[in-house]
């Protein structure tokens, strides 16, 4: 298609994306992220360079009349999509599409400190916002944001916003090996995701060449410290995670589930007798299916 917009990409976590890049010429960011697969560049406070709203506009219609298919229009950027100085004005544009697809942004965290990117933010469906630690040192080692953004006030923004927002908000954790990969982060984030209360949170580690020399974590350390996580439903992208299949019988499925809401791909991760067992019980109305921004989960 054009700069612009990218896609249909599949994703375990929002399905089929049809992508918006609000900033196509550079990198814009307010963070410089060691894990970034874009590089290095110093963090900025605001996007100077800008297309107006009526030409992205335009190019979305473009895609949409086309007849592609795909679930949510998502607004991305190389960088920070809430610094596109627009992003009010173009999101009101887009609600009077009524486009049938789902309005997704994908934020590092930091557009809740802006009263004015809060309230494109409320016209939003789905909301992104990134957390990937809730310690001061941790956050700035591996998130390197500007020194003014201060890490316990956006925590308390995205509380507040959670507590408004009438969307879907998700939260996302990306863990680096040696900063934020131990049990002490964890438990930090999951008392920041009791706060906040998303409706869920996703898990995950680096897939692509980063920006810094850092590395990614073991896919059964994801999955263990990602146990650490009880207060939101969690969903670990890769669920490659357990190298065997869980097989369970009828008590030890219902305390899985008592215990923590299961995502479509943990079920998927289960034995083939464990999956027949859940699809009685499921049938049987034993569980609850909630659908959270795309994803299915069970939980009692």
């Amino acid at each position: 298609m054009s700069k612009i917009i990218f896609g249909p990409v599949s994703s375990r976590r929002f399905g089929l994306s049809l992508g918006v890049d609000l900033s196509p010429f550079e990198k814009i960011c307010n963070f410089d992220c060691v894990y970034c697969e874009l590089s290095p560049k110093k963090p900025v406070s605001a996007q100077t360079k800008a297309l107006k709203p009526e030409i992205i506009l335009d190019e979305i219609k473009k895609a949409v009349e086309s007849g592609v298919e795909f679930d949510f229009l998502t607004l991305t950027a190389n960088g920070e999509p809430s610094l596109y100085p627009y992003l009010n004005e173009l999101v009101a544009e887009l609600k009077k599409l009524s486009l049938k697809q789902k309005i997704l942004i994908l934020s590092n965290g930091s557009s809740v400190l802006d009263e004015k990117k809060v309230q494109a933010l409320k016209q939003i469906d789905v909301v992104k916002l990134s957390l990937d630690s809730a310690t001061e040192k941790s956050f700035y080692r591996i998130d390197k944001a500007l020194k003014s953004i201060n890490l316990s006030l956006m925590i308390e923004k995205m509380a507040e916003f959670s507590r408004e927002f009438k969307g879907e908000l998700v939260m996302e954790s990306l863990v680096v090996e040696g900063i934020n990969d131990n049990e002490a982060e964890f438990t930090s984030l999951n008392e920041a995701f009791a706060k906040i209360k998303p409706l869920r949170v996703d898990i995950s580690t680096l897939d692509r060449p980063p920006a810094y020399p850092v590395k990614a974590v073991s896919k059964e350390r994801l999955y263990e410290l990602s146990r650490l996580i009880t207060a939101v439903p969690v969903l670990l992208p890769s669920r490659e995670l357990k190298q065997n299949a869980l097989d369970l019988n009828e008590e030890e499925l219902l305390k899985t589930l008592h215990l923590r809401a299961q995502s479509e791909f943990d079920i998927k991760a289960m034995s083939a007798k464990t999956q027949r067992l859940f699809k009685s019980l499921l049938e049987k109305g034993v569980f609850k299916e909630l659908v959270l921004a795309g994803v299915k989960f069970y939980k009692l």
